[in-house]
């Protein structure tokens, strides 16, 4: 390029070393998205025996799967109340468990520090029950459930989950309903032929999180579901919101045997009364 003065200068253009640069910065943006997704990923371990099974192409015989579900393992109540209810029984063996991890989850490795295990009925082994703790994000929740029902056979699978929520979030113009809790409210799919033992949840009240995911899942493909939630004015487990989900289980007959009379110390072990860390006169 030539000035007025007749002196030729260089031109430098930065076209090329931009274009370099914002190579190298998706170059980057990508590897830290891959290894995002490598850390997000959810991850089965089954127990040798299962394990086996799967890799030589078999499918868990699963007649009945029951799933509960939360969000808080100190405030789970379902989970205490399968702990007290049905799982203090030596009829149960724990045959795996899934590992999450996410910026609110951060499950170890080992089933021991799992907030997800499986167990399955040792006299009738088509039984499966699985306790899920820990949060799972909406970026795992179809990866989790596709992955857990891909290692089942659907055939004549029946599925229940148990789940709750606040009462705060329950949308009624009957004000009467929610001085009555804790209450269940229930949604099914289509191919779902069982007779519910409470009524279906009215709109505008939605279901989210991980009982969405496997309602949708088990509507794509057919799978016969009910998930029961549970509406609670409480913050932590009681015995009167445990024995709001009895009916529910009652109903799978001999599948799953009730013990009637739970064990004192194992009942108070999940009941406790909640502190008051501060007040106003604190």
């Amino acid at each position: 390029m030539a000035t007025f003065f007749g002196e030729v200068l260089s031109v430098y253009s930065r076209a090329v070393e931009e274009d370099e640069e914002e190579l190298e910065e998706n170059e980057e943006d990508e590897q830290i998205r891959r290894e995002l997704e490598e850390k997000r990923e959810v991850h089965l371990h089954w127990s040798p025996e299962v394990s086996d099974s799967l890799k030589s192409g078999n499918k868990l015989p699963c007649s009945e799967f029951i799933l509960a579900v939360g969000h808080n393992a100190a405030s789970s109540v379902f989970t205490g109340f399968l702990s007290v209810y049905v799982l203090t029984s030596a009829n149960w063996d724990t045959v795996g468990h899934a590992s999450v991890w996410n910026e609110r989850s951060q499950a170890g490795q080992t089933s021991k520090d799992s907030a997800c295990v499986f167990y399955r009925h040792k006299e009738n082994p088509s039984v499966l029950i699985c306790q899920v703790t820990s949060y799972i994000a909406e970026d795992q929740l179809f990866q989790w459930t596709e992955k857990v029902f891909d290692c089942l056979e659907h055939r004549e699978l029946n599925v229940t989950v148990l789940s709750d929520s606040s009462v705060a979030d329950y949308k009624t113009a009957d004000y009467l309903c929610t001085s009555s809790a804790p209450f269940l409210r229930s949604l099914h799919t289509g191919t779902f032929s069982g007779q519910p033992v409470c009524q279906s949840l009215e709109q505008p009240n939605i279901i989210t999180g991980l009982p969405a995911a496997v309602l949708n899942h088990s509507q794509v493909h057919r799978i016969a579901t009910v998930v029961y939630q549970c509406y609670s004015d409480v913050i932590g487990p009681d015995s009167v919101t445990m024995e709001t989900y009895k009916p529910a289980l009652t109903k799978l007959g001999k599948s799953i045997q009730l013990d009637s009379s739970p064990n004192t110390d194992v009942l108070r072990k999940f009941i406790k009364t909640t502190d008051i860390q501060s007040n106003l006169y604190i």
